[in-house]
């Protein structure tokens, strides 16, 4: 059995130290220019350094997206970032474009590369052929099967390695390469600039009758043609583990930092687990099925992995999230009086029963004691989102635990 790592994703430094607490191995985060997530938050030059550095403090890995299908007028400033990013110090570039490869492979060679999905790998002489250019790792396609998987890795040389996601939204197009953004809203998506129509609600117009709109129903609330559920592979860790991957990944570049530390929690749990005793695995699968239904997702599948999955089992009916928490922030520091400074993301008030959510899985329940603003006035509630609070929870809480409220 080969070692497991947890990949999650990260939009910003905030979350990158979430991730890096709640149980990820490694990271990718985004800079701003050159990857495939423009509307994330993404790492200033400043912040990618010193989410590298906490990384690396805390063992974890950073992997930087650069992951675009470049047009010419992109490649001078492809090379002055990979400039930049030499200086850095990643762990790896995740690239789909060649010329970008080449680029990285010529800059900064000490930096390894892996290929994103993007470059629609869906067989082993893919493989092999970026092995032979230097690439140590390849991001599966999503459209392959975990039969797939295994015989990939067995015509494979044993020191490179599988990357693939098990987690999160799956996208309507092969391998991500969606055309349908850029066409009906000049936003291409292959250039990071998604506005994911495939989640939009669709009619059929007849020709010669403009205007009328005529519905195609799929049930009571409308029709989602293009719509997935998201992939969620907790309940069957056994066969993941055992299939020759080297990386779990985790898609959510834009997500928040609950849903990350959720679902990093969750899979970091499941993984241990598992290595320790498949029983014990077995054993806890009713906490694992709880827990990631705590994040917002619609519904889950299996994806591809189990082979090509029917309408039942992947088209979503709807667009609607299920949402069973919401974000109040993160324990930024400890004072002396015992209470937690944070950055308010959701409002809550005094009274209220909230969660703290602890990386090593507790989810501990509290009444908020008090709120208190900067200059220390006492305060009913936290109505203004970002503004800065201490809030007494009337128990022990450490830096980077997260609090949330049942919806």
């Amino acid at each position: 059995m080969r070692k497991i790592e947890l990949l999650v994703p990260a939009s910003s430094l905030e979350v990158l130290k979430i991730a890096v607490i709640f149980g990820a191995d490694a990271v990718y985060i985004g800079g701003e220019a050159f990857g495939l997530r423009a509307k994330a938050k993404n790492f200033s030059h400043d912040d990618m350094k010193e989410g590298i550095v906490f990384a690396h403090e805390h063992g974890v890995k950073v992997y930087v997206t650069v992951n675009i299908l470049a047009h010419n007028y992109d490649l001078a400033g492809v090379r002055e970032y990979l400039t930049e990013l030499k200086e850095l110090k990643p762990d790896a570039l995740i690239i789909a474009d060649p010329g970008i490869y080449m680029y990285a492979k010529e800059i900064c060679p000490e930096i390894e590369r892996h290929i994103s999905t993007q470059a629609n790998n869906t067989n082993y002489e893919t493989y092999r052929f970026w092995y032979n250019l230097g690439a140590k790792r390849v991001v599966t396609a999503r459209e392959l099967s975990l039969a797939e998987i295994r015989e990939i890795r067995e015509h494979i040389p044993d020191d490179m390695e599988i990357e693939t996601f098990i987690h999160g939204a799956m996208c309507i197009s092969y391998s991500g390469r969606c055309l349908l953004s850029n066409y009906l809203a000049g936003r291409d998506a292959n250039q990071g600039a998604c506005t994911h129509p495939c989640r939009w609600k669709y009619s059929i117009v007849e020709e010669k009758r403009p205007g009328e709109y005529m519905p195609v129903f799929e049930n009571e609330r409308g029709t989602y043609i293009f719509n997935s559920k998201d992939l969620c592979m907790i309940e069957h860790m056994d066969d993941v583990i055992n299939s020759g991957i080297d990386s779990l990944k985790i898609e959510g570049r834009m997500k928040t930092a609950l849903y990350v530390a959720t679902v990093a929690r969750t899979y970091r749990k499941a993984i241990d687990d598992y290595m320790e005793s498949p029983e014990k695995y077995q054993a806890n699968m009713p906490w694992y099925q709880e827990q990631i239904s705590n994040c917002t997702y619609r519904q889950f599948t299996t994806g591809f992995f189990y082979g090509k999955p029917d309408e039942n089992t992947q088209i979503y009916d709807n667009n609607t999230y299920q949402k069973e928490y919401t974000y109040l922030g993160f324990a930024e520091a400890v004072d002396e009086r015992g209470y937690a400074q944070i950055t308010q993301r959701n409002k809550f008030s005094v009274g209220e029963t909230i969660e703290i959510m602890k990386p090593d899985g507790q989810n501990v329940s509290v009444t908020v004691k008090g709120i208190y603003d900067e200059e220390g006035n006492p305060m009913e509630s936290a109505p203004h989102a970002q503004q800065k609070l201490f809030v007494d929870l009337g128990t022990e809480i450490d830096v980077y635990d997260l609090l949330r409220r049942a919806e």
